[in-house]
């Protein structure tokens, strides 16, 4: 993939901590796949992983997401931070990062453990009540599918 440098370099986020710090704060994010010359694109809600560098995702054990990153694990994603459009100035404040990855599903019990830990801890206000109600055997974790996004690029932009 060809590199591009940034049009407009005062708006580019250069400190890893700010882009850590977006994807913390964020609760979705739009990835891209392609396969066969064929693009899909999807909103998803996920848990960042920060030792990791790695998104954790909810999704279910069959399904198009699937069959895509099956052939192609290659993926593009946003995390955008939306401050909200400026009346009258006809601009939008705003944070994102765009990142570069490869995805894969995840089938092994105790990284299925990880990742429902981290999705609940970065999307519930009581993490502990979902884990109660839901997750009370082995078994449980086995029905859910999981896919992990190991982040390999990231680069981040701001309007204020």
């Amino acid at each position: 993939m060809a590199k591009y440098h940034m049009r407009k370099k005062e708006r580019e986020i250069t400190d890893s901590n700010v882009l850590k710090e977006i994807l913390k704060q964020g609760k979705y994010t739009v990835v891209s796949m392609c396969r066969d010359n064929e693009p899909y694109l999807v909103s998803l809600s996920y848990g960042y992983d920060e030792i990791r560098d790695a998104l954790y995702i909810h999704c279910s054990q069959k399904g198009l997401k699937l069959d895509f990153i099956n052939q192609n694990p290659n993926v593009c994603g946003t995390v955008i931070e939306d401050k909200g459009y400026k009346m009258g100035d006809c601009s939008h404040a705003y944070r994102s990062v765009v990142f570069w990855g490869k995805m894969y599903e995840v089938k092994e019990l105790p990284e299925k453990k990880h990742a429902i830990n981290v999705l609940l801890e970065h999307l519930e206000d009581d993490p502990n009540m979902i884990k109660e109600k839901s997750l009370k055997s082995d078994d449980a974790y086995e029905e859910v599918g999981i896919l992990r996004l190991d982040i390999t690029e990231i680069t981040g932009k701001h309007s204020s």
